[in-house]
């Protein structure tokens, strides 16, 4: 089972900016607790998304644990040369399966965003790097309303056409259901069945667990998930915080499945984020503890 912490990114570029130094003191004690993978920051311009800007400084600055899988998400060219200049050998690329949401989140349509994948996946394997996949609006756009399979397979394939080393379906606006996961995950294994896929999930709408167990279902074993249930989209309105990571590690456990990462110690590391944000966060396991205290 992998778990990949998106709260210092994902998180935090939906919060009010908080200092270079939180931040690193957010990743910093994420890489005590168990997680193995972690996305530490994104390189997108800071007119776009001001509570990245600091990227470079907070990578520069960052306790590297060699146990941890760090990455970055990029918008573009440009954001890969940067993630790479910076060190990084796992990169992400975010395009999304509504165009309306893709030019209010990079200012380009989804088709030109795709256009460029080829030579995104080409910069960073010749940098001896892998390149994931994110197509966001997997499940509905806050814009256009449902988003159909059949397009967001057409992403993924123009994704599989360029290379990409593996598939994450976002569901950034929580209008995913148990029935929506089914659909789309088992026409994409019937489609691309080789390829590595993980699914990030929001729970604005209260069913981000059912749509992991649904997965699990069917055999996904990668999900995303942010401490606190940090999180959202500036560009998604009225979307809340992804699926708390000590949320997913407590329905993961009492499943029998192990993650790795000491749930007491994650529980901690939420209230440290909801100090160093400033606001009560939406995690239950935050508030109630683990099953046995």
């Amino acid at each position: 089972m992998s778990v990949r912490e998106v709260g210092p990114r994902d998180g935090l570029q939906n919060e009010d900016p908080i200092p270079t130094a939180a931040k690193v003191e957010l990743i910093d004690a994420l890489a005590m607790t168990g997680v193995r993978r972690i996305e530490a920051v994104s390189f997108v311009h800071p007119k776009a998304i001001p509570q990245m800007a600091d990227a470079d400084e907070v990578w520069s600055r960052v306790r590297r644990d060699p146990r941890i899988r760090y990455s970055a998400l990029v918008p573009n060219l440009r954001g890969a040369e940067r993630a790479l200049a910076a060190g990084f050998t796992e990169l992400e690329v975010v395009v999304s399966a509504s165009d309306t949401h893709n030019q209010r989140n990079i200012n380009r349509t989804t088709e030109e965003s795709l256009a460029e994948l080829p030579a995104l996946v080409s910069l960073v394997h010749e940098a001896g790097g892998t390149l994931q996949l994110i197509v966001s609006t997997s499940w509905g756009c806050p814009y256009e309303g449902d988003v159909p399979v059949e397009r967001v397979l057409w992403v993924a394939g123009r994704g599989v056409e360029a290379g990409v080393d593996s598939l994450v379906y976002g569901d950034t606006t929580g209008m995913a259901t148990p029935p929506r996961v089914t659909r789309l995950v088992g026409a994409t294994r019937t489609a691309h069945p080789g390829l590595p896929l993980g699914l990030h999930f929001h729970n604005t709408r209260g069913t981000g667990l059912a749509n992991v167990y649904a997965a699990l279902e069917l055999g996904v074993d990668d999900f995303d998930a942010s401490v606190g249930g940090l999180g959202g989209c500036p560009y998604a309105p009225g979307a809340s915080g992804n699926i708390a990571t000590e949320e997913l590690v407590y329905l993961l456990e009492d499943m029998g499945i192990d993650t790795g990462i000491d749930l007491p110690a994650l529980i901690g590391v939420a209230g440290l984020a909801e100090r160093l944000v400033g606001h009560k966060l939406d995690s239950q396991v935050l508030r109630a503890g683990p099953a046995v205290r």
